[in-house]
């Protein structure tokens, strides 16, 4: 199928991680092969235009772009709606997927912190306690804690490790007590050399080659075997073991891995199913407990999912900093509305193990945290009162205190969201149709109300920003626009938010 581009169209869609690639507009010259999802973030098999049009597909596809023309596959859906970008999503997300509820609201309405960056592999009940603490000593309120990677005798075998974890009902006992609700990590994998392998393989629910034999996976900490989600024996398999923990107390999960690129084409598994479609299948199990979170999924836009973005660098580039606005719009616009802008400053741990040969940049993760605060979900890993200078730990407290502020509003927009589909996080397109701002995508606008625009930038302290039309309230004054841009000065630790009055 050829679609031509109408008159200032502009398309957004696909790979959330290609969020700075967006929107595709005439001028662009690309191909993409997403016949199985390439990266290790969200999924949607769609376009949406700034001309109401929509291109959906329930399955990964290859798509072509140049001299102004789209083409895709014949068994790509073509549908108009007459409207603009707003009415374009709203068709498709009605139509094709449409929302299942929400996570739950202490995900957004308290702070996530995990223990990932300060203890990697080494998760323990002492230190696990220790950080908690150190948490609500420096001055930052409890929140949901979540326990990560290590805490488990192996993968697949999701008992607390009783070398680490002598005591762990106790340790969660003491966490309820402090004020935090504790999630762990889990994941789709079994490693081979365990009991719980043995005891996978001979109930047939792990994914096989074709030659009949468990199916090895080489993702990021080894070779694993492989839980077959098609076959609801694997999916009782795997809830029996988490239903224990929260019998413990635990009360939810980070459901990891599950990527399309560690599964293959050759898969034999109980539904013949493809990559992706496990990868769905896998974000569809998390579903049945409200508190989970999610990197990696395909066609689960709608979904009662918080989502993450994947783990971003250090750095103020296109892996980094730069790519948090406009990753988290396009998680919008792909029906991915319960989004998490990674971990402030970065989630990639091996960027902080390297930080006494290059040096944490403290202002960057000030930056982050401004960003961060005014998102759906506001994610610590680093610890801030551990890594910053005094000074800029004190920028940190004041983002808590904008998000603080802001939240009753953040709380409302997300249960609407809910219900309508509607994204807490927009394009500036999507709000002001009329005002030729297809291609901003460093600002958003939180809601229909508030206009905000992060300082992002290395050294800078302050932005050049475009104001749409109409009467807009910022720090005691008010502002009316034509529709310009305008240069505003951002105080640290206060992400510039413009409030849309009249």
């Amino acid at each position: 199928m050829k679609i031509k581009f109408q008159g200032n169209e502009f398309w957004y869609g696909t790979c959330v991680k290609y969020g700075m690639r967006m929107p595709i507009g005439p001028d662009t010259e690309t191909e993409l092969d997403l016949t199985s999802n390439p990266t290790p973030n969200q999924e949607m098999p769609l376009l949406v235009s700034t001309k109401g049009r929509c291109l959906w597909s329930e399955e990964g596809f290859h798509i072509r772009i140049r001299s102004g023309v789209i083409e895709v596959p014949d068994s790509y859906q073509l549908e108009e709606t007459g409207g603009g970008l707003r009415e374009a999503y709203l068709h498709a997300m009605q139509k094709h997927f449409p929302f299942r509820g929400m996570p739950a609201e202490n995900l957004f309405g308290r702070i996530i912190y995990n223990t990932w960056i300060e203890l990697t592999y080494h998760q323990n009940e002492e230190d696990i306690l220790a950080y908690a603490g150190r948490i609500l000593e420096s001055r930052m309120p409890p929140g949901v804690l979540m326990i990560d990677d290590g805490w488990a005798e192996c993968y697949g075998d999701w008992r607390f490790h009783s070398g680490k974890f002598p005591h762990p009902e106790q340790m969660i006992e003491k966490l309820h007590g402090m004020g935090y609700q504790v999630m762990v990590w889990v994941c789709p994998y079994v490693s081979p050399d365990s009991l719980k392998y043995r005891e996978a393989r001979d109930q047939g629910i792990l994914i096989r080659t074709p030659e009949g034999e468990p199916y090895i996976a080489k993702w990021w900490n080894g070779y694993s075997a492989v839980l077959d989600f098609s076959n609801p024996k694997a999916v009782q398999w795997l809830k029996c073991q988490l239903d224990a923990l929260t019998d413990m107390g635990v009360d939810g999960f980070k459901f990891d891995a599950g990527d399309s690129m560690y599964y293959r084409d050759d898969n034999v598994t109980f539904g013949r199913v493809t990559p992706d479609e496990q990868s769905r299948l896998w974000a569809e199990f998390g579903e049945q407990y409200p508190y989970n979170e999610y990197r990696a999924s395909f066609r689960a836009g709608g979904y009662a999912l918080l989502q993450r973005l994947c783990d971003k660098d250090h750095s103020w580039g296109e892996n980094g900093i730069a790519s948090l606005i406009p990753d988290t719009l396009l998680q919008g616009i792909t029906g991915h509305a319960y989004g998490c802008p990674d971990m402030i400053g970065g989630g990639e741990y091996l960027n902080f193990q390297n930080m006494e040969k290059a040096g944490l940049d403290e202002e960057l993760f000030v930056r982050h945290c401004e960003i961060a605060c005014l998102m759906p979900a506001m994610q610590f890993s680093a610890a801030p009162f551990r890594i910053l200078s005094r000074k800029n730990f004190a920028c940190i407290l004041k983002s808590i205190e904008v998000r603080k502020k802001f939240l009753p509003y953040i709380m409302e927009e997300l249960r609407k969201t809910s219900v309508t589909g509607e994204p807490l996080i927009r394009y500036l397109a999507y709000e002001f149709p009329e005002e030729h701002v297809e291609n901003v995508t460093d600002q958003f606008m939180l809601g229909g109300k508030y206009l905000v625009s992060p300082v992002y930038e290395k050294g800078k302290t302050g932005r050049s920003l475009y104001l749409p039309k109409g009467k807009w309230y910022d720090r005691g004054r008010v502002w009316t626009s034509q529709g310009e841009t305008i240069y505003c000065e951002s105080e640290r630790g206060i992400p510039i938010a413009f409030e849309r009055i009249g």
